[in-house]
């Protein structure tokens, strides 16, 4: 019998729905955007205007004509990087817990948001 594995090693998601973030990696690199949607199975994330693909449709309900429809694609969370509004860079986060309340910490500035 096969014994199922679990994740030990679960990535740490500092990344929320409605960040500002920054493009680390690939076509995309330096690009920031605002977060839509955070998968926390996949460890991915959807950032509003960045890794647009094109997926080729057939006619239906939505889209009577079929045709090309540009959308974006999903970015693994290791490629992004949170975006501090003091000044406008992407920057590493850490988590510094006070009161019993979790706050998201920018490295560089040792400031939160």
């Amino acid at each position: 019998m096969k014994v199922q594995q679990t994740n030990r090693f679960k990535p740490k998601f500092r990344v929320k729905k409605n960040d500002m973030v920054e493009v680390i990696t690939g076509d995309d690199k330096g690009k920031k955007g605002k977060v839509i949607e955070v998968d926390y199975n996949k460890s991915r994330v959807l950032i509003e205007g960045i890794n647009i693909i094109s997926k080729h449709t057939r006619p239906n309900a939505q889209y009577p004509n079929g045709g090309i429809i540009k959308k974006e694609a999903p970015v693994h969370i290791s490629n992004v990087l949170l975006v501090n509004p003091a000044n406008g860079l992407g920057a590493r986060t850490s988590i510094k817990i006070t009161n019993d309340k979790k706050e998201r910490i920018f490295k560089a500035t040792k400031r939160s948001k």
